[in-house]
């Protein structure tokens, strides 16, 4: 297990992340930092990101997007993404150890980890649509 070295920088990057309730991009982060007062480049708050997800204390989302987001909830669970307005929300509920088996035995893989994206439209979008 690495030593953790949280630098400033660092500390400001995951307090934005933790306090997060959407999944920020680092472009989100950025922003979130200027509006707190902090100065730094987007070289340093890409390079803390990548030290905060390699010493695990937030986790790179790759949802399908152009841009990975963040969040700082490490243990295992999925996501739902909004189709219309890019909404990210967090699922729970644990996926059939039926089907792992089943996905392990059509590929003759040992499933270590699984991560799922589920997409939709949210419940805002879909009101929207039905006015």
């Amino acid at each position: 297990m690495m030593k953790l070295n949280l630098t400033i920088q660092r500390k400001a990057v995951l307090d934005i992340v933790q306090h997060a309730d959407d999944h920020p991009t680092a472009a989100d982060v950025m922003d979130r930092l200027r509006s707190n007062g902090y100065a730094f480049a987007y070289g340093t708050v890409y390079n803390s990101l990548r030290y905060l997800t390699e010493a695990g204390l937030v986790k790179e989302l790759k949802l399908g997007e152009a841009a990975s987001r963040y969040d700082a909830r490490t243990e295992d669970h999925h996501h739902i993404v909004c189709m219309r307005c890019g909404r990210v929300d967090e699922v729970t509920t644990e996926l059939p150890a039926q089907w792992l088996g089943e996905a392990a035995q059509e590929t003759n893989y040992h499933v270590h980890h699984a991560s799922v994206v589920l997409e939709g439209v949210c419940g805002a979008c879909s009101a929207l649509s039905n006015e």
